[in-house]
């Protein structure tokens, strides 16, 4: 149980590290304002915690006995299987994610646009990934923490929870989006 309290812990941290990392971008992008001091300095942390969640997550899958099996208790898992199908898209969609920016300029500069537009649907689905991920886990570090113990409150913060990741997810999409638009195809 050590396990899955450290890693809560890191999961909190982490979906904070997210939001300032999506949040400065959202801005960056926004205003076309770009300083590369405090893009790291809200990436790297989020990079760090990130990667020791997804250590200790996937030791915990592999290494604790949860009662998480779909076929015995579909009803209730399909969070959890949510969680964990949107952790294992994470890594593959992080790598173009990374070379999204040096991506889009070489497609817009030889106008691959079926290519480009393709980049752009993944950035996408990058979000949704993340932020859903993000989403599912507030409340269940909550309760993995002795935080959050009753059922009706643990119904208000899921959708306080999803209310906010829908918002950030169309803040975000919509400032990174416009943003590289404007740079590479107006």
């Amino acid at each position: 149980m050590k396990i899955k309290k450290i890693n809560a812990v890191l999961a909190l941290f982490s979906i904070l590290a997210m939001i300032l990392h999506i949040g400065y971008n959202s801005f960056s992008y926004l205003t076309m304002y770009y300083n590369l001091s405090l893009k790291l300095l809200t990436a790297l942390p989020f990079i760090i915690i990130t990667c020791i969640h997804a250590v200790l997550g996937m030791c915990s899958v592999f290494l604790l006995e949860d009662g998480t099996r779909i076929d015995i208790y579909s009803g209730q898992n399909k969070k959890t299987v949510v969680q964990r199908i949107s952790a294992a898209l994470i890594f593959p969609l992080l790598i173009i994610h990374l070379k999204t920016f040096d991506l889009l300029k070489n497609l817009a500069e030889t106008k691959n646009q079926t290519v480009f537009v393709l980049v752009i649907l993944i950035q996408v689905m990058f979000y949704a990934v993340v932020i859903s991920h993000a989403a599912v886990s507030f409340s269940r570090a909550l309760i993995t923490l002795g935080i959050l113990r009753s059922r009706e409150k643990l119904k208000i913060i899921e959708k306080i929870s999803f209310l906010a990741a829908g918002a950030l997810f169309i803040v975000a999409v919509y400032a990174v989006i416009r943003g590289e638009l404007f740079m590479f195809v107006f």
